[in-house]
């Protein structure tokens, strides 16, 4: 495949991977009871709403990126703790969901080509993006889940790291910890799930 098609292919599967997860931060957010994502219009699938040009470029060149995080109130949800955890579950679900219609699709269909190409990728980096944001490390979503399990204490302190959270992840995206995390979760959800 040429360079033009990779990166046809690559943000063809990456747009809707990261619209997705974001839009069902917002979603969740809402129906627990805070507006902020409906004020701030996140609360829709354009991708235009939730995509950070920085972070795609960062993803195509260095396996490392983002798209815009959906701001939450959690003192607006009726029970805090258990809305932070539904919020930030949301995203990887969604992740989850997405790559099992991929599988399925790759399974159930006699393609070949660009489009084989096309669901493969879709696929995986929809497992990667729901491993990658299981690291319990501020600011992914895997640090709001588990300060939601956590007692008050406990999740304060892990709520500090947050300033430091991005340098964190560049030394273990540096170090390779990163990329032998998400690869083994990624085929144990692939594994597990279909």
């Amino acid at each position: 495949m040429d360079f033009l098609g990779a990166l046809v292919n690559f943000l063809a599967a990456l747009i809707p991977a990261f619209v997705i997860h974001e839009y069902a931060h917002a979603r969740v957010a809402v129906a627990m009871g805070d507006p902020t994502p409906r004020y701030e219009g996140r609360l829709t699938l354009n991708p235009l709403a939730h995509l950070d040009p920085i972070g795609i470029l960062m993803l195509w060149f260095f396996s490392f990126g983002w798209a815009k995080p959906v701001m939450i109130n959690p003192r607006r949800f009726e029970n805090p703790r258990l809305g932070l955890l539904y919020v930030s579950l949301a995203g990887p679900l969604a992740n989850v969901l997405m790559a099992l219609l991929g599988q399925v699709l790759l399974y159930s269909l006699d393609i070949s080509g660009m489009a084989y190409n096309f669901l493969r990728m879709f696929t995986n980096i929809n497992f990667s993006l729901a491993a990658f944001n299981l690291i319990p490390i501020p600011p992914l979503d895997g640090s709001k889940i588990l300060a939601s399990l956590l007692p008050p204490r406990e999740a304060e302190s892990l709520g500090r790291l947050e300033p430091y959270g991005w340098v964190i992840l560049l030394l273990l995206l540096w170090s390779g910890f990163i990329t032998n995390f998400i690869g083994p979760i990624s085929r144990f959800l692939a594994w597990v799930l279909v």
